[in-house]
């Protein structure tokens, strides 16, 4: 298999890199407009389904994901060629902010009700959520402190990065290359792909559902790029021999 940088990969990581050193040099944040925020969140924008893709939060998080790209998506867009690659990397990654997105609002509307069951109206609770702390009386005894910090940081804290729409990518790799060999960093035993790829989906799965997380990971969008990526990639394979 030929690892040369395909076209459309060149050319994505290439985007992400500037917009990664660019704000550096120039002292600039681009946070506000292009991350993805909550869509309560004054700073939202619909075009953040896109440009997230290419924000990263530091050095290790873009390099992993610009190498998930490059050594999971270098055989698909061999096979696919660079149109239908472009198509799925920009699927699964605005299929992971969508779902991210409904997730999170799933979860910020059951504590968003208890604030207006304790009298508070919309624009009370949003001005509360921006300022990230209350002395109100009529909420303190109505949410835990769990449940503010928990409606605050989903209010306050938007999302950046590729890894939606890379974890897609390593989802149709997979599908194409099932008995291809994968191994992680700090578990250095290589795995079948067929086996390796649901079990990381499985851990993001249970992460996202609990309290276990291990940093400030967006795993939801993770398994939606993961759920997006399959469905594509799974037609393509099916039908890829058909003729009409």
């Amino acid at each position: 298999m030929n690892t040369k940088l395909t076209d459309a990969i060149k050319h994505i990581i290439i985007i992400n890199v500037i917009l990664f050193v660019a704000p550096q040099l120039l002292k600039l944040d681009f946070t506000n407009i292009l991350a993805l925020h909550f869509p309560e969140n004054e700073h939202f924008g619909i075009w953040q389904y896109v440009t997230h893709m290419f924000m990263h939060g530091g050095f290790s998080h873009i390099l992993f994901n610009m190498y998930g790209l490059w050594a999971f998506g270098t055989p698909l867009e061999q096979i696919w060629g660079k149109k239908k690659f472009i198509f799925f990397y920009f699927s699964a990654g605005i299929g992971a902010g969508v779902i991210y997105t409904l997730v999170n609002y799933y979860q910020f509307n059951g504590i968003y009700e208890l604030f207006i069951n304790a009298g508070l109206n919309n624009s009370e609770v949003l001005s509360i959520l921006k300022s990230g702390s209350t002395n109100d009386a009529r909420i303190i005894g109505a949410i835990t402190q769990d449940q503010f910090n928990q409606i605050t940081s989903l209010y306050n804290t938007p999302a950046v990065g590729a890894s939606g729409a890379v974890y897609g990518v390593l989802v149709a790799f997979g599908l194409y290359f099932k008995d291809a060999k994968l191994a992680l960093i700090f578990f250095p035993v290589p795995i079948a792909a067929k086996y390796f790829i649901p079990v990381m989906i499985l851990g993001d799965l249970f992460f996202g559902m609990t309290k276990y997380s291990i940093g400030n990971i967006a795993h939801f969008a993770h398994v939606g790029g993961a759920l997006i990526g399959f469905i594509i990639a799974w037609y393509w394979k099916k039908n890829e021999f058909k003729t009409y």
